[in-house]
């Protein structure tokens, strides 16, 4: 027991290595983490109400809740606008600000800009405003969070069902697996993305919604492959001997034949994971997407094909998806390398 114990953690220590050793898939895999990383803090990044107020010896956090303009001097009891002159001037002489890098929401409106929307980048608006006046770096980074998790709930959903799928098929085999061959590719043979833009058209569409209807034809990208590794491995020896010893086939199948499995799904996972942002963008640039004001890179993507003259729009989401793909590509690439059993150093 102990030698299969030090055996198990030197394979996976040499997976582990094999993937370090990849340059390029480990730095691309620290710089996605970190851009995901400090996504998840967009409100601290770029909001229209400050970090931190502190006024008449008290301290406020606006970040965290809103404040009527009673509370700082103000005339009316409504949400303070910490943009408003005057509320700064009531605020300045009590007390002072702590503002966010970036002053402005996904869906804060400038109105204060040099010229019409959409107006070219600024000292203000780092990456210009788009056809509503509404700041484009803030657009990218809440965009960017909502794309990514969005792909990651989607993958591990898609991927839990695709494998659960996959094994029952490749354990049992028989009819049930030709039956079920058939329907998929029946189902396989069905024009996605003209479905899911017919489902997405019927009601107004939110994120539960999208990955509600995007995953009745995610589910099917590791069918296939755990299928094979089921298929392959449901007659080897020590299967054999735990069925005759009469253990239930659920522990064969998820303790003893799917981790050999994995090894190939692990491969796959980086790029489930941004053809799930691919997926998401194309609907939002073709309208089907999240709801309209929703920060996303695909209506980015749009407003810059509406707004030619505009071309930071175009080419700041462009750049963002591109590199977002390149490194999940990257990571797959090292994930894969580090999994074949061909490479030995």
């Amino acid at each position: 027991m102990g030698n299969n114990t030090k055996s198990v953690m030197r394979w996976r220590l040499t997976r582990w290595e094999r993937f370090k050793r990849n340059r390029r898939g480990w730095l691309s895999l620290w710089v996605f983490v970190v851009l995901f990383g400090l996504s998840l803090f967009s409100e601290f990044i770029a909001n229209d109400r400050p970090l931190l107020v502190r006024f008449d010896g008290k301290f406020y956090f606006p970040v965290f809740k809103n404040y009527s303009e009673l509370t700082f001097g103000g005339e009316f009891d409504i949400n303070t606008d910490y943009r408003d002159p005057y509320i700064s001037s009531l605020i300045n002489e009590k007390g002072w600000v702590l503002t966010a890098p970036i002053r402005f929401s996904y869906n804060t409106i400038n109105y204060a800009l040099p010229q019409p929307a959409p107006s070219p980048p600024t000292r203000e608006n780092w990456f210009g405003t788009d056809d509503r006046g509404r700041d484009v770096a803030a657009r990218l980074l809440y965009g960017f969070r909502i794309s990514v998790l969005f792909a990651l709930v989607l993958t591990v959903t898609s991927s839990l069902i695709g494998i659960t799928l996959g094994a029952l098929q490749g354990y049992f085999g028989g009819v049930f697996d030709i039956i079920f061959q058939r329907f998929i590719e029946v189902w396989s043979g069905m024009p996605s993305l003209f479905m899911l833009i017919i489902l997405s058209s019927v009601v107004e569409p939110n994120f539960w919604w999208l990955l509600g209807i995007t995953l009745l034809f995610g589910w099917m990208s590791l069918v296939s492959l755990v299928r094979a590794e089921f298929l392959r491995a449901r007659n080897f020896e020590y299967v054999l001997a735990a069925r005759s010893m009469g253990m239930k086939h659920s522990r064969i199948m998820f303790v003893h034949i799917l981790p050999n499995a994995m090894t190939s799904v692990l491969s796959y996972l980086p790029f489930i994971l941004g053809g799930s942002i691919t997926t998401l963008t194309s609907l939002d640039f073709l309208g089907f997407g999240l709801p309209s004001g929703s920060p996303s890179l695909g209506e980015l993507l749009a407003e810059g094909k509406a707004n030619l003259h505009a071309p930071w729009l175009g080419v700041s989401a462009f750049v963002i998806l591109a590199l977002s793909l390149s490194l999940l590509v990257f990571i797959g690439e090292a994930v894969r390398d580090a999994f074949d059993p061909r490479r030995n150093g």
